[in-house]
């Protein structure tokens, strides 16, 4: 899975807080003007990402602009369709986590259709996938996304806006689908095709008997 590495005070290499992308960050203190001469500002430092260029502030070792960190980077191989979903949540989280929480349910609608299930009904589209043998840690985190997902849609035991941290880990579910079921099986499909032609026939041939 994707690594992410949150953005910390002097680090030289992480996460843009603003762009998300990886990459190297130069560390500059804030200066002010005063009577045409430049004086340091105390306790404040500027960090820009050169990916970007843009800049964040911070205020004794801690982060003040921007005020909150992503929480998440969407996994490299999120279908673009379900990116969409992904990125818009991760834009208004902090503001409205019941919002957040109700896209990434659409997110998910999405993903079964992606799996090769109907995308009509969620709860539907994850008991076929059991009865074709969904391993039982990714239905788990499925009916995670889907309960967690409903209440933001009809709110019920869980109000999402009160505990934000529920809905947060709706991202990091995602994610884990995404490298159970795209991403690991990619991985097998490149390496299994490596094989000389010869013995996968022979393997193809095997299984027939």
């Amino acid at each position: 899975m994707n690594n992410y590495f949150p953005a910390k005070f002097k680090e030289t290499q992480f996460h843009c807080v603003f762009c998300n992308v990886y990459t190297e960050q130069r560390w500059h203190p804030t200066k002010f003007m005063q009577w045409s001469q430049y004086y340091d500002l105390k306790d404040t430092d500027c960090c820009q990402c050169v990916k970007c260029q843009n800049i964040s502030i911070w205020k004794n070792e801690k982060m003040i602009f921007p005020e909150q960190q992503p929480i998440v980077i969407p996994h490299s191989d999120l279908p673009n369709n379900i990116k969409s979903y992904f990125d818009e949540a991760l834009s208004i989280f902090y503001k409205s986590p019941r919002g957040a929480t109700a896209l990434l349910r659409l997110a998910i609608q999405q993903l079964m259709s992606e799996l090769g299930e109907k995308g009509n009904n969620i709860n539907e589209d994850i008991k076929s996938l059991v009865s074709k043998g969904l391993p039982t840690k990714i239905q788990q985190a499925l009916d995670y996304c889907r309960v967690i997902g409903n209440n933001a849609v009809h709110p019920g035991e869980i109000n999402i806006d009160d505990t934000p941290e529920i809905a947060e880990v709706l991202f990091k579910m995602i994610n884990f689908i995404i490298e159970e079921m795209i991403t690991k099986p990619k991985e097998v499909d490149e390496l299994y095709n490596l094989l000389p032609e010869s013995a996968r026939v022979a393997i193809e041939k095997r299984d027939k008997k």
